[in-house]
């Protein structure tokens, strides 16, 4: 059953369960919709959170990427490094992993009996229940007396590799859920400090210590604040299910270093921290993924199943969602904004650098000092955005417009302190410094966001001489001859730059009806806005990519 988005025909659920839908970005009275749209593609998952129709978060991950946040390995003591107080770890990334000893966490030594009790015996697992839980490691200690080369030890990813530093370890194992942390060998039960009642505090308190099982300290989240028992005791049993499984594995490797645990996957791991019950609408294009996302969200907000939505659409999701052109639009070195003002953003080893310039704005009328102003204040709400966009962490230094009042240098802090208000990552702004700079620090987990807007010619490959471009649709009339005559592929989709699909669909007796009175009704034209214009690309009817050795075939 088709429905309508943005004016274009998409089809959304399943085959046995279809529906209908009509404008799904519809904007409600004095509400912000916010939508999350996954790009599922054979490489890679791309996730896009939208705000008011405008694009604020965006993820992008190798399917088959490794070391995500959250990981935990069963690794081996690589190196130590006295003068650190800290140790190097191997992990099985391309660079070992680092292990300050103030990471090890207060429970090591716990941790570390209970994994030799684990490793002796590999057919019955020593219920964690009755772990012998010894004295906290002390403050002050030496890596040196704690740890030996060659020893294994279990640990947690807490930072991605970043530019040349491996992966940041810790031995504090923690599983997040959405409404609470489960802390393996812990006891204590805390409770958000964003929770502010009293009587709510107490009450979830008491609450959770009536669930978890003895050797288990708990994390109480501020999304927690209400819940019933129900709810709280459902997601401590996956928790706990979840470091079963994890002592289950680290009891059949026999050689380290393991992957003992992988994180939830990135789309639902994005939705554990992000997922608001006020969201409009999840958009995924992959069933399997749809039907795990449909499933988490059964767990945590069982009321809120149905914005989770497959969609089948012939054009790219992103294109759909005017995803792509932001993505274009928003990265690289030059940002414009308001009336021709734009940043300029550069990545430096030791920190972010953001100049914001005003163009060829001018409006003399207004004076020099209220152009300032409204220039750096249209600056500070889109670099709020850029820093959620591009995830930018560690110092980040913006060069204002120079302003003399200062009650305008005061009007732009705290501009910038409530824009940043809904950015989740912990983080600092300063004031206005004499020069006109202000610096902010931001949580940095995982390397920055750089998307490369630029094109490669996909015609020439970058050597500058192409074949003629009237001959363009001849080339491609030939890849569907070889396809469909000599490798027997009946059903697929020919993408294209939409101006180049729109030339192929035009006229009654267009390109695209003759090639399939040609070559089959199964000749699809989708018009995609990722593609360059004379770029091109094939999938089957399964939707997986048909490579065309375009490069190989022109050298020939």
């Amino acid at each position: 059953m088709k429905g309508v988005c943005q004016g274009i025909p998409v089809i959304w659920g399943d085959a046995a369960h279809p529906f209908t839908i009509g404008n799904v970005t519809k904007k409600k009275d004095n509400h912000m919709t916010s939508e999350v749209i996954i790009d599922v593609q054979p490489k890679e998952i791309s996730i896009a959170l939208l705000e008011d129709k405008n694009l604020v978060e965006y993820q992008n991950e190798k399917r088959e990427a490794s070391f995500s946040v959250g990981n935990i390995y069963l690794g081996r003591v690589r190196k130590l490094m006295p003068g650190l107080n800290a140790c190097f770890v191997e992990v099985g990334s391309e660079r070992d992993a680092f292990l300050h000893y103030l990471d090890l966490g207060t429970q090591f030594s716990s941790y570390e009996k209970y994994l030799k009790q684990v490793q002796s015996d590999r057919r019955r697992l020593l219920p964690f229940a009755k772990a012998t839980r010894l004295p906290d490691l002390p403050k002050d200690g030496s890596v040196q007396t704690t740890l030996k080369q060659g020893q294994e030890v279990l640990v947690q990813v807490v930072k991605e590799p970043i530019s040349t530093k491996g992966p940041r370890l810790t031995c504090d194992i923690s599983f997040p859920g959405r409404y609470m942390v489960l802390l393996p060998f812990q006891d204590k039960v805390s409770v958000s400090s964003k929770i502010k009642k009293g009587e709510e505090r107490t009450r979830l308190k008491q609450l959770v210590q009536s669930i978890k099982p003895k050797n288990f300290g708990v994390i109480v989240r501020t999304s927690a604040e209400g819940k019933r028992v129900a709810e709280l005791d459902a997601e401590m049993k996956v928790l706990l299910k979840r470091w079963d499984d994890t002592l289950q594995r680290v009891q059949k490797v026999t050689k380290a270093p393991q992957q003992v645990y992988e994180e939830t996957g990135r789309a639902v791991a994005m939705l554990r921290d992000l997922f608001d019950p006020t969201y409009d609408g999840i958009y995924v294009n992959d069933e399997e993924i749809c039907q795990q996302i449909k499933d988490y969200i059964a767990l945590i907000a069982p009321d809120k199943q149905n914005i989770v939505k497959q969609y089948s659409g012939q054009v790219p999701i992103f294109d759909n969602f005017n995803v792509t052109k932001q993505i274009k639009s928003s990265f690289g070195r030059t940002v414009n904004y308001k009336r021709g003002a734009y940043l300029i953003i550069q990545h430096t080893e030791a920190m972010h650098v953001v100049d914001v310039n005003s163009g060829n704005r001018t409006r003399p009328e207004n004076g020099q000092e209220a152009n300032a102003l409204e220039v750096n204040l249209g600056a500070a709400d889109e670099l709020a955005r850029q820093l959620r966009l591009r995830d930018m962490g560690g110092i980040i230094v913006v060069d204002f417009i120079d302003m003399n009042l200062a009650e305008d240098r005061q009007m732009l802090y705290e501009r910038m302190c409530k824009n940043m208000q809904k950015d989740r990552a912990r983080h600092n702004i300063l004031p206005l410094s004499k020069f006109g700079l202000m610096q902010i620090t931001r949580q940095r987990v995982r390397p920055a966001m750089d998307v490369n807007v630029e094109e490669e010619c996909p015609t020439c490959f970058g050597k500058g001489k192409i074949k003629s471009s009237i001959l363009f649709t001849d080339q491609l009339e030939s890849k569907i001859d070889r396809l469909v005559n000599k490798i027997g592929i009946k059903q697929f989709s020919l993408h294209v730059h939409p101006y180049v699909a729109a030339y192929i669909n035009q006229g009654v007796f267009s390109l695209k009806r003759r090639w399939q009175m040609n070559y089959g009704w199964g000749v699809r034209v989708i018009p995609s806005q990722k593609l360059a214009f004379l770029q091109y690309e094939f999938y089957d009817k399964n939707r997986q990519f048909i490579d065309m050795q375009e490069e190989i075939e022109s050298q020939q």
